[in-house]
């Protein structure tokens, strides 16, 4: 393994540390999660200047030394996203599938599609309206942790009963077995409406950015489709997001 490389990466999180520096959490196109230190970032007159912010799409020049952390050696814009940080809907929608991306996918392992989902994702939040839905409920966000659930292997199954293959009607949503339910199958199941179904199946089937505009999604629908995605957060991973709940 090199000691040095250069890669496109966004940034998912960056933590004060120290005086001056930043610990980042990027997803790399290279390599996957990774954590790095960026020294001296938060000093004026920094040669990173604002290029290392929140959902920053850069390249990167990293250095792996011995420690857990590689060290940011050179950085550049490749896109800024800053009309996300300037809008507060944005912003929190784009928190929102970042975390999503720490929490599913947390190896140093290259995963092409993950890197081009991250991406897609955040130029399409660039284009959207900051009003309507609350953030938890804006459609490119359900969107976009759907397909990171898909990804990650935990595609919601909605073709039929995921217990007994029955094909309707369905009652609910199983995160134990991965997929709506039947009537007779749906002790413990997370309530799901046919407006449920729609939302969900709509959301995995339209491009991202595709995703925010009107697809007969209603608010009801919006919220059984969050509660599917955390529940199938909680039950695969053992997480609840942070963002979700603050």
């Amino acid at each position: 393994m090199p000691a040095t490389v250069t890669t496109e990466a966004v940034v998912l999180r960056s933590l004060r540390f120290s005086e001056a520096d930043r610990i980042l959490h990027l997803y790399t196109h290279e390599r996957g999660r990774v954590g790095a230190i960026a020294k001296g970032a938060r000093k004026t007159g920094s040669r990173f200047g604002g290029r290392l912010e929140p959902l920053s799409h850069v390249e990167l020049v990293l250095y792996h030394g011995r420690g857990e952390l590689a060290t940011v050696t050179g950085a550049s814009l490749v896109r800024p996203h800053s009309a996300i940080r300037d809008d507060r809907h944005r912003l929190a929608v784009g928190l929102i599938g970042a975390e999503a991306v720490l929490r599913l996918f947390p190896e140093q392992e290259r995963n092409d599609r993950v890197f081009a989902g991250v991406t897609a994702f955040l130029d399409a939040l660039d284009e959207v309206d900051g009003g309507g839905a609350r953030p938890e409920l804006d459609p490119l966000g359900l969107a976009f942790q759907l397909k990171l659930l898909w990804l990650s292997g935990y595609l919601p199954h909605t073709g039929s009963c995921a217990d007994c293959g029955a094909t309707g009607p369905y009652a609910g949503f199983s995160p134990r077995a991965g997929g709506v339910v039947c009537r007779n199958c749906s002790n413990g199941a997370l309530a799901l409406s046919g407006e449920g179904l729609v939302a969900i199946e709509s959301l995995l089937r339209r491009p991202l950015a595709d995703a925010d505009d009107d697809a007969g999604i209603t608010e009801r629908g919006a919220r059984e489709a969050l509660a599917v995605v955390s529940g199938s957060y909680e039950y695969h991973g053992g997480f609840r997001l942070r963002t979700l709940s603050a």
